[in-house]
């Protein structure tokens, strides 16, 4: 695997959380440089060294409600 995505939202609580897509991962962090650390973090405790994908990607997901 040389890829891994991650589709992130904002936690109703503040801050950030993370999931892996088709992995068991996930994280939280309260701002987004933190959730950069809290992700590769995740990733290399997920994956036996050496396994782990060369690039993770952050796919940022916001829901708006307009009334009208």
């Amino acid at each position: 695997m040389n890829e891994l995505i991650f589709l992130v939202e904002e936690a109703p609580e503040g801050g950030f959380n993370a999931r892996a897509l088709g992995e068991s991962i996930f994280t939280q962090a309260d701002t987004e440089i933190e959730l950069h650390a809290m992700v590769r973090d995740a990733v290399l405790c997920h994956f036996d060294e050496g396994k782990a994908p060369k690039i993770l990607r952050l796919h940022f997901v916001r829901e708006e409600v307009l009334a009208v």
